[in-house]
């Protein structure tokens, strides 16, 4: 199941700065390891702000919320998700079958 997430990211301006960069290294090697896993395929930085655009690829609506839940800042997220699908107008479902029958 693919997913798209939007993460806006709000750390505390109070928040110690040694808490804040153990906080983001944690965060980038979670965010590392799901790549490297397949389940977070894409990942693009917002310009000028400090947010992300991802698509998610996980087996269900729970393993999702583990896998968002588990970032380390998620506390200081807000996140918006939208459930994908296929859209038939797409090139890469003729590639894929070529002899399908169009719609």
């Amino acid at each position: 199941m693919l997913f798209h997430a939007r993460m806006d990211v709000r750390i505390p301006h109070d928040l110690p700065a040694e808490e804040r960069a153990d906080i983001v290294a944690r965060e980038k090697a979670y965010a590392q390891q799901l790549q490297r896993e397949g389940k977070w395929p894409h990942l693009w930085r917002v310009v000028g702000e400090y947010a992300n655009v991802s698509i998610l690829d996980v087996e269900s609506n729970e393993e999702l919320h583990d896998l968002l839940s588990g970032l380390p800042l998620f506390p200081y997220m807000d996140i918006t998700v939208t459930p994908l699908a296929t859209h038939p107008s797409d090139i890469a479902l003729e590639q894929a079958d070529p002899g399908g029958a169009a719609s």
